[in-house]
C-alpha cells in the first residue's frame, strides 16, 4: 500500500490517507476510505445529529471517601453512599465489571 492523496468532503482540503492508516482500516475490516480530514472528523464527532454543539456531561465536586482528595464525578452525590476519586474506586472495583 501507498499514501494516498483524497479530498475532503467537507471543507475541500487536501489530506493524506497514510499506508498506515489504510492497513488499520483493513484489519478493521471498514471497505470506505475515509471521506473527510481529521479536523472535519474531529468537529463533526462533537456535534449530534442537528449540527448543535453536544453538551458537556455535568460534573460535580464531592471529596473521595477514601483517601480525602476532592475529585468530580459525573452524578451528584446524595451523601447516602460513598463517593470515590478514580483511583481508589478501580481500587475497590474487580477488574472488567
Amino acid at each position: 500500500m501507498e499514501d494516498k492523496m483524497l479530498t475532503c468532503k467537507d471543507c475541500g482540503t487536501q489530506f493524506v490517507f497514510s499506508a498506515r492508516e489504510q492497513q488499520f482500516f483493513a484489519d478493521k475490516g471498514f471497505v470506505n476510505q475515509p471521506q473527510r480530514c481529521r479536523e472535519c472528523r474531529q468537529a463533526r464527532r462533537t456535534q449530534n445529529g442537528d449540527g448543535a454543539p453536544i453538551a458537556q456531561r455535568p460534573s460535580f465536586e464531592a471529596v473521595c471517601a477514601e483517601c480525602g482528595v476532592t475529585t468530580t464525578v459525573p452524578f451528584r452525590p446524595r451523601g447516602d453512599r460513598p463517593v470515590y476519586c478514580r483511583t481508589c474506586y478501580t481500587a475497590h472495583v474487580p477488574a472488567g465489571v
